[in-house]
C-alpha cells in the first residue's frame, strides 16, 4: 500500500540502518528500483538508491572477506593470495604505484568537469578531483583546479584554504602550509569546518596532540545533532597511541551522540559497529 516515495524512502532508510541484509530483501529492492528506472521521474533517485543497494551488500560482504581472511592469514601468514583479500575488502595500503594510483578517478572527475555544461558548474566533482589528484602528488595539476574551483560561487572557502596548504605540503613546502593551516584557525577560531580541517592536517602529520585538540574544538562548536566524524578521529589517535581507555571514552560519546542526536537505536547498524569497535579495543 506504500506509495512509490514512501516506498523509496523505506529503502533508504533500510540501506542507513541495517546490520544485515537478506538476499530476498535486496532482490526485492533492486527489482523495485530496476522498474522505477523507467520513469522519467524517478530515475534519478532510482539509480542512485540502485548504487547505495549494491554498496551496501559490497559493504556486508567485505567484512565477510575480512574476518575469512584474517583467519586465513593468522592460519599460514606466507599466504600471500589472503593478504591481497584482506587489502581488497579493508582498503588498505598497496605498495605497487601501477596498483595504488588514483588516475582512473581523476580521469572520469576531469570527464565529469569538462562535460559539466551549468552556469556555473558544479563544485562536488572538483573536491573528488583534487583529493585524487593530491593523493598521487599531482600538484600541479591540483593548483589549476583548485584555481577554476575557488571562483565557484559553491566552493567552500574553508576547502579553498586548506587545499592550498596540502598542495604546498606536497610540494615538501612543510613551514607554508603549516603557516596556511596556522593562519586559518587563528582567522576562524569558532568555525567548526576549519578546525575540524586543522585536525586532519595534524593528524595526518602525526601531530597527534595538536589533531585531538582541534578535534575537540571542532566538536564543541558544531551544532546538534554532529556528524561524529570528530570523534571517531580522537578515538583513532588515542588507540595508536595507546591510551584505550580515552579511545573508549570517545566511542562512548560516540553511541551518546547517535542515541540522542540522530535517533538511532541499539539494533541499528551506526550504532552496532561504533559498540564492536570499542570492545575490540
Amino acid at each position: 500500500d506504500l506509495t512509490i516515495e514512501q516506498k523509496m524512502n523505506r529503502i533508504e532508510n533500510r540501506i542507513d540502518i541495517d546490520s544485515v541484509m537478506s538476499d530476498e530483501l535486496f532482490n526485492e529492492y533492486k527489482n523495485f528500483l530496476l522498474e522505477q528506472m523507467e520513469s522519467a521521474i524517478n530515475r534519478e533517485r532510482a539509480v542512485l538508491l540502485l548504487a547505495d543497494l549494491y554498496h551496501k551488500r559490497m559493504e556486508l560482504d567485505s567484512k565477510m572477506v575480512s574476518k575469512y581472511a584474517r583467519e586465513s592469514i593468522l592460519l599460514n601468514p606466507e599466504r600471500k593470495s589472503c593478504q591481497w583479500l584482506l587489502a581488497k575488502a579493508e582498503g588498505h595500503a598497496v605498495w605497487d604505484w601501477n596498483c595504488a594510483n588514483h588516475s582512473d578517478a581523476i580521469d572520469f572527475y576531469k570527464k565529469v568537469i569538462a562535460e559539466d555544461k551549468g552556469t556555473p558548474k558544479s563544485s562536488m566533482s572538483y573536491y573528488y578531483l583534487i583529493d585524487n589528484l593530491l593523493a598521487d602528488c599531482r600538484s600541479k595539476e591540483a593548483e589549476v583546479y583548485l584555481g577554476e574551483f575557488s571562483t565557484l560561487p559553491s566552493a567552500n572557502p574553508v576547502m579553498v584554504d586548506v587545499y592550498r596548504a596540502y598542495i604546498a605540503l606536497t610540494n615538501h613546502e612543510v613551514a607554508k602550509a603549516d603557516e596556511i593551516i596556522k593562519e586559518c584557525v587563528t582567522k576562524h577560531p569558532d568555525d567548526s569546518g576549519y578546525l575540524f580541517e586543522a585536525a586532519q592536517y595534524y593528524a595526518r602529520k602525526c601531530e597527534y596532540e595538536r589533531a585531538i585538540k582541534y578535534y575537540r574544538l571542532s566538536w564543541e562548536n558544531t551544532s546538534k545533532p554532529r556528524f561524529t566524524d570528530a570523534m571517531q578521529g580522537i578515538a583513532t589517535i588515542y588507540k595508536i597511541i595507546g591510551k584505550n581507555d580515552k579511545a573508549k571514552e570517545a566511542y562512548e560519546q560516540i553511541l551518546v551522540c547517535l542515541i540522542e542526536e540522530w535517533g538511532y537505536t541499539k539494533d541499528d547498524a551506526p550504532y552496532i559497529e561504533t559498540q564492536q569497535k570499542m570492545q575490540n579495543i
